[in-house]
């Protein structure tokens, strides 16, 4: 009998004697491997190599960036971008002012002059009343109005100036309330309570500031130094004008004297 066509078909697992056998997948065992010979040497380590490299490596890094972190000599006189961590006392600013501010004389004195607009508007009251909310002393004042030889010996540093004949002849104009006032940083403090030459620079809140508007009608005048204000205390007040004595609330605005 004969065999059916596709019986008669060679059957893909028998080889050319008959004998059939499994195929394994070619793409397996068959290929070639592909692995560089550097990778297979590396899967051939032990693992103790890897743990010894991996140390190595961040014993490397670790070293590569301290050094880069780590400030050079030089480096100390450039500033930093950040600003230094307070280890210290976040307080210690406030007080090292006050020790700054409590070695300053309780006994600082300055000239204070109100000039003849002020006296004719009536800011003699107000203005004094500045200095004594602020809690400083009045030691001397007097309403006078001095010659013309005495006002161009107060402005002296100005003679040279072009506005120089008008600023005498206003200052002549009436009557001057002078004035010493003493306090820890009285002069530069006085100015402050002022305000700026220039009435229209001046903050609210200043004498010049709330009362003036033109440079030229200012109202006041204050000591622009310690030694200046020695002068001009001296030009305006005779000796034993300026009297001395303790306020009763002199304990009550110093902490210390």
């Amino acid at each position: 009998m004969a065999r059916p066509h596709h019986e008669l078909q060679e059957d893909p697992a028998s080889d050319t004697d008959g004998n059939s056998h499994h195929r394994t997948n070619p793409t397996s065992l068959d290929r070639p491997s592909t692995k560089s010979p550097w990778r297979q040497a590396v899967e051939t380590l032990p693992p103790p190599f890897f743990a010894l490299l991996f140390v190595l490596a961040a014993i490397a890094i670790y070293f590569l960036f301290s050094s880069h972190l780590a400030p050079s000599p030089s480096s100390s006189s450039i500033p930093s971008r950040f600003p230094p961590a307070h280890t210290s006392n976040p307080y210690s600013r406030i007080s090292q002012d006050t020790k700054q501010q409590q070695t300053m004389s309780s006994a600082e004195q300055t000239f204070i002059a109100i000039k003849p607009d002020g006296v004719q508007r009536g800011l003699i009251g107000p203005i004094i009343s500045r200095f004594e909310n602020r809690g400083y002393k009045l030691a001397a004042i007097k309403l006078v109005s001095p010659g013309k030889a005495h006002l161009e010996n107060h402005y002296a540093d100005l003679k040279g100036k072009p506005f120089f004949p008008g600023l005498i002849e206003y200052m002549s104009s009436g009557p001057i309330c002078a004035m010493v006032w003493e306090g820890r940083d009285a002069v530069k403090t006085g100015r402050t309570l002022l305000g700026a030459t220039n009435p229209l620079a001046s903050a609210p809140g200043t004498i010049r500031g709330d009362f003036a508007i033109d440079v030229g009608r200012n109202v006041c005048h204050g000591s622009d130094s310690v030694e200046n204000a020695k002068k001009e205390i001296a030009l305006w007040f005779k000796e034993g004008d300026v009297v001395s004595y303790k306020q009763s609330q002199f304990d009550w605005v110093y902490e210390k004297a």
